[in-house]
């Protein structure tokens, strides 16, 4: 077993990306069998954990999908004043419906992704509260309907582990639309009050999930996972992404021929610099989120990787000035915290 002692660096390791790998493929995996896996102790695999959380370089929460309760994604990209742009991106932040609020490069315009669990609540936004907003000038809507599951999960540090290692942490659950066959799942208030504690931290015990249901521990267990075996419950890993080493964030908007939209969407998901992507309605078809360590990274994969694909007629890309808001936190310079 390896020995560490308290003091070890700051600098995000290899250590710190094998924990982060396996908490991506099973966000609930015990730090006890963790530690068999790596090979260090449960003690270190936890403490690392925390260490990891507290430096504000992860955060590890539930997320709802929509799609299996019935309802749409949406991408929206709000234009604005240019004076208003920043002000805009830091309120639309803390509207709980949305996530992944960026100030993209163009200076007057921000992007983000809205997840409205009922169709009120998504008509309030994209017809009242957001084109109501001062200084807003326009809105385009892209309605996501089909998002393309990645052959590997970013940030994709499968590598640093054998064979044997992956096959004991097990295949990672993707997280994929599903077909609403007859009517839309149903939450309960108690489903509610279990995901709600859930987004503030993917790894509360079930004791603390059954004291916000009123359940016991094992059937708070049981509903938890008929919800992620249903497609609405997933786990999602919110990451300072300077801190391990990224600069650049990007949004590709690509316009193909119809016949070519799955085969490139499928390719696009085999990229390391990938995060998500998705097919769409719009005056474009299918986006995707890039992640790269600086703008000549950003090139090479454009000119090399992108352009290279068949089927692209044309492309925009938007590089992030600024990022509010992920899945779950908000960004402070470079550390993330979570939302209240």
């Amino acid at each position: 077993m390896e020995v560490e002692t308290p003091h070890y660096s700051v600098i995000f390791d290899d250590l710190d990306k094998r924990i982060v790998h396996a908490l991506v493929v099973d966000a609930r995996i015990p730090f006890a069998k963790l530690g068999e896996i790596l090979g260090v102790s449960e003690q270190t695999v936890a403490r690392r954990y925390r260490s990891l959380r507290v430096r504000g370089i992860v955060h590890l929460s539930g997320q709802v999908n929509v799609v299996p309760l019935g309802h749409a994604r949406w991408i929206m990209r709000i234009r604005s004043t240019p004076d208003a742009a920043l002000r805009l991106g830091e309120s639309l932040a803390r509207i709980p419906d949305l996530s992944w609020v960026s100030l993209l490069s163009t200076g007057s315009e921000v992007m983000c992704v809205s997840r409205a669990r009922s169709a009120q609540r998504r008509d309030a936004l994209l017809l009242q509260l957001i084109p109501r907003a001062p200084h807003v000038t326009g809105l385009l809507a892209y309605e996501v309907l089909h998002n393309f599951p990645l052959d590997e999960e970013w940030p994709r540090y499968s590598r640093l582990f054998d064979a044997d290692q992956l096959r004991e942490l097990g295949p990672r659950r993707p997280v994929q639309d599903r077909a609403v066959h007859e009517l839309p799942i149903a939450l309960s208030p108690e489903d509610e009050a279990m995901l709600a504690v859930l987004g503030r931290d993917a790894r509360a015990p079930y004791a603390q999930l059954a004291a916000a249901t009123g359940w016991s521990p094992p059937r708070a267990a049981r509903r938890m996972s008929e919800l992620i075996d249903a497609g609405v419950l997933y786990f999602d890993l919110d990451f300072a992404l300077e801190r391990m080493g990224f600069a650049v964030r990007a949004a590709l908007w690509m316009r193909t021929r119809p016949a070519d939209l799955a085969a490139v969407g499928a390719i696009l998901a085999t990229h390391p610099e990938v995060t998500y992507v998705a097919a769409t309605t719009g005056p474009t078809n299918l986006t995707a989120a890039l992640v790269c360590r600086d703008t000549s990274h950003l090139y090479r994969y454009l000119t090399e990787r992108l352009g290279a694909l068949e089927g692209i007629t044309d492309v925009e890309v938007t590089p992030a000035l600024r990022v509010f808001k992920q899945a779950q936190t908000l960004l402070d310079a470079d550390r993330i915290n979570p939302v209240p």
